[in-house]
């Protein structure tokens, strides 16, 4: 990839007009290295952190993604501020593809994730994401599917618990569902205060602080929104849409976004996993496997730097994870899985 614009913006400043300050930016855009003419997604738009920061860096075009109509909306301002350079489209990243076509786009040079709730859907008491504030229990990203309430009211006592400990790695999770249940036949779930106050009887806060409701909070809203599987969906998107040499750049707050995205790059960097340590890569194997479509730009995982997280307590959990496309095909599904 060429080098970068020279023009860059104050990494660590918040959006004046959004109040929102994106996570591990700095990173994000030394990773991509923005340049002129080239074309970049923002995949969670959220409060446009990353668009304008693409914007602000090089003379180049950011197309940005978000289910949150809401997101949409707010994004007509940065849409005036950069007439022509930026496009807004609502829907789910995992379908990536289908949502840049129409817009005479099959390939582009670089690909950011946000992943999680935004803070400004953290922040809108309204969506019922947070246990701060008293509000109708939706935990909806989108319009589309049961929210939080329905879930929490129709789901067996079984799934309850498998969906808080696989979601949320809760390890109280079957007296969290024991404690729902009984609840509910009393009176209906409706109200993030009902369900924190029902966790709370039955989780003790930890060691660090957490709130005890945190985990069966995270664990609700991945499932509503089926966070997981359109990571993926979108992971793969990204392989299919970036030209050779273009870049991915993944922040993720949680384990179970971070393994994910690690174990689909070291998969397609050619990472395959040996029998035995004490013994070499089976040849045979190898050549069954596609040729690697990325390459790491590093093993680990970046973390913020420690004044970031002094100033932005959601950086706090922040990973990013990086790699840069080959010229190798994508590989395909029934591999891939």
């Amino acid at each position: 990839m060429a080098g970068a614009s020279s023009s860059r913006p104050n990494m660590g400043d918040m959006d004046p007009k959004s109040g929102h300050t994106p996570v591990m930016l700095a990173e994000v855009l030394e990773t991509l290295a923005p340049r002129d003419g080239a074309i970049y997604v923002d995949s969670t738009l959220g409060a446009g952190g990353y668009s304008r920061g693409l914007l602000e860096a090089a003379a180049c075009r950011v197309c940005a993604i978000d289910r949150d109509p809401a997101a949409i909306a707010k994004g007509a301002a940065l849409v005036a501020r950069y007439p022509g350079r930026l496009t807004l489209i609502q829907g789910r990243f995992g379908e990536m593809q289908q949502l840049l076509a129409p817009h005479g786009i099959r390939e582009v040079d670089g690909i950011a994730f946000d992943l999680g709730v935004s803070s400004i859907q953290l922040d809108d008491a309204a969506r019922g994401f947070s246990f701060r504030y008293d509000a109708a229990l939706d935990m909806r990203m989108g319009s589309g599917g049961p929210s939080a309430e329905q879930v929490i009211n129709s789901a067996s006592q079984e799934m309850l618990a498998d969906l808080i400990y696989d979601y949320g790695e809760e390890r109280r999770a079957r007296a969290v569902a024991r404690a729902i249940v009984a609840a509910r036949t009393e009176a209906p779930i409706t109200r993030t205060s009902q369900l924190a106050y029902i966790v709370r009887s039955v989780v003790r806060r930890g060691a660090g602080g957490i709130d005890p409701a945190t985990r069966t909070f995270q664990a609700l809203r991945i499932y509503v929104n089926d966070e997981l599987g359109e990571l993926d969906l979108g992971l793969a998107a990204s392989e299919k849409m970036l030209s050779p040499g273009g870049r991915l750049a993944v922040v993720s707050f949680h384990s179970l976004e971070d393994r994910r995205v690690k174990t689909f790059l070291n998969q397609r960097a050619g990472a395959l996993p040996r029998p035995s340590r004490h013994l070499p890569e089976s040849a045979s194997n190898a050549t069954k496997m596609p040729q690697p479509s990325f390459n790491l730009l590093s093993k680990r995982a970046r973390k913020p730097k420690d004044t970031e997280r002094g100033i932005n307590p959601r950086a706090r959990s922040a990973r990013m994870r990086a790699a840069e496309r080959t010229a190798a095909p994508a590989w395909p599904e029934k591999v891939a899985s």
